[in-house]
């Protein structure tokens, strides 16, 4: 079968522009219990995943699991916030790329926003930005897929193989190049991490030396 590289490319461009997002406005507002918060969670991000009928988006022990990992504030009488959803959502999205550890580090700030009421910088607003933030980057993003994709269809050009070949191997040079923007950005996300945490250990180890001469 010829591999149509050109429909593939305009297949993942469309499929971007049709990512499911959740606008503050549409977190609901009132508290929910946890099966009300998995199903919410599965009805908005079902097509984010990569096997939208098998996949789970949130399960109750994974939900768990946030919480004895310190991701997550405990439920109040068994249900949860908007301020907790919140926090879920921009787990969901971290997990893919990062380890708890680093989850952990990334959000600290945003658990000591939760359920703050202040409207300069509470966890609404948080997500307001970085929501507004995502929908700027979706035209660069395209741009520079537009780009590297071009690049990838330069490769292997002059090389006697079959079509069919040329096309798998540019678009191997197609991924080639996706994954080493991935990889360059995930390194770089794990060094600003590090240097938080070499800080803040720093800060601590400061404070509680502080201490014992006061003693």
């Amino acid at each position: 079968m010829t591999i149509d590289n050109d429909d593939l490319m305009n297949s993942i461009i469309a499929s971007l522009g049709r990512i499911d997002t959740i606008p503050l406005d549409e977190i609901p507002n009132i508290d929910l219990y946890m099966d009300q918060l998995t199903t919410f969670m599965d009805e908005r991000l079902k097509k984010t995943t990569r096997y939208p009928e098998t996949d789970k988006i949130l399960t109750k022990t994974m939900i768990n699991n946030y919480a004895k990992n310190d991701l997550l504030p405990p439920p109040v009488r068994k249900k949860y916030s908007k301020d907790h959803l919140i926090l879920l959502i921009f787990i969901y999205y971290l997990k893919s790329i990062l380890s708890i550890n680093d989850i952990q580090t990334l959000i600290e700030p945003l658990k000591n926003r939760f359920h703050v009421s202040d409207d300069e910088l509470n966890l609404s607003k948080i997500y307001e930005t970085a929501f507004d933030l995502q929908k700027e980057e979706l035209e660069p993003v395209i741009e520079d897929l537009k780009k590297k994709y071009k690049r990838a269809g330069e490769t292997f050009t002059n090389l006697d193989i079959t079509e069919d070949e040329k096309k798998r191997m540019q678009l191997f040079s197609f991924i080639t190049l996706l994954s080493y923007d991935v990889y360059v950005k995930k390194l770089l996300i794990e060094k600003i991490l590090d240097n938080v945490t070499k800080e803040e250990d720093e800060a601590k180890a400061k404070k509680d030396k502080s201490k014992e001469k006061k003693k």
